[in-house]
């Protein structure tokens, strides 16, 4: 799309003419939509609810709760140190932010066929409003996570913050480019294969498992320990832990690694939907 003077219109729409004719800058003008669809989502999510926004709080207590009762106390898995309440809830609120940004946009053409289908704007801002409102969820659960922190600092639990402190805005980026990435790049599969929303529903699960929310990365043998890095989110969960409580398994070498998986994901993933959302009616 872009603006047409000579004819006297005010915005020219064009057909995607390659894979590669991507026009970011469309999103970018299109940024007031994003804000309305994430002031939308906010408010309609916990609509008609008694405890409202209280569930961005409820949910990762009793997940954090549960967790430490059956891999803490029963199935007494290392924490490194670390309280368990407190090396779970690290875990969890960052696997949450993922996993809630994946669900959200892995079903972006199934979900908005009836809006695509009437009216022009750029596609992807729906996804992108999806993990930001998921962004907005995981910085109220980072709150509750500090005050937790500072709740065992003062019972006199010897834990510091770390220089990795000042890779957590980019951890945060790093789960919003990967779980968009993901997420896009399934949606563009499910218009034609819908077994694949039945696979994220214990995908997720899995995936959740191969990355260290309920264990340390310091358990995995030093033979797969390669292998294991290659998942992104090992990174991620460990910048988090290594930058609050001090303890976690991560080199330098890992964390580029991470990088440039998550933004090749995210390449491949844009480019995906952009082919899908030209020719997506005809299937969905």
């Amino acid at each position: 799309m872009k603006k047409d003077s000579n004819s006297g219109w005010d915005l020219l729409i064009e057909p995607k003419k390659g894979l590669f004719d991507i026009n970011l800058g469309d999103i970018w003008r299109y940024r007031d939509l994003i804000l309305l669809f994430v002031k939308r989502d906010f408010v309609v999510l916990y609509k008609q609810t008694i405890l409202g926004p209280l569930w961005y709080l409820i949910q990762p207590i009793f997940t954090t709760f549960v967790f430490t009762m059956v891999f803490g106390k029963m199935a007494k898995l290392s924490t490194d140190g670390i309280p368990p309440f407190l090396f779970y809830m690290s875990g969890t609120i960052a696997w949450n932010y993922f996993a809630s940004s994946l669900n959200g946009t892995s079903n972006t053409f199934i979900n908005n066929a009836s809006i695509f289908g009437k009216v022009y704007f750029p596609r992807l801002v729906i996804p992108i409003s999806t993990v930001i409102i998921n962004m907005a969820q995981f910085l109220i659960q980072l709150i509750l996570f500090l005050l937790v922190y500072i709740y065992y600092i003062s019972a006199g639990f010897d834990m510091q913050l770390t220089m990795w402190l000042v890779g957590i805005p980019f951890a945060l980026l790093q789960m919003a480019c990967l779980g968009l990435g993901v997420g896009i790049l399934i949606s563009s599969f499910t218009t034609k294969y819908r077994d694949l929303v039945f696979l994220m529903t214990f995908g997720v699960q899995l995936w959740m498992y191969a990355t260290p929310v309920v264990y340390p990365a310091s358990m995995i043998p030093k033979e797969y320990l390669t292998l294991y890095m290659l998942n992104p989110m090992v990174s991620i969960i460990e910048t988090f832990r290594i930058a609050f409580l001090g303890q976690g398994t991560l080199e330098v070498g890992y964390y580029i690694q991470s990088w440039a998986i998550t933004i090749f994901i995210l390449i491949v993933g844009i480019l995906s939907f952009h082919k899908v959302e030209r020719s997506f009616m005809d299937t969905v």
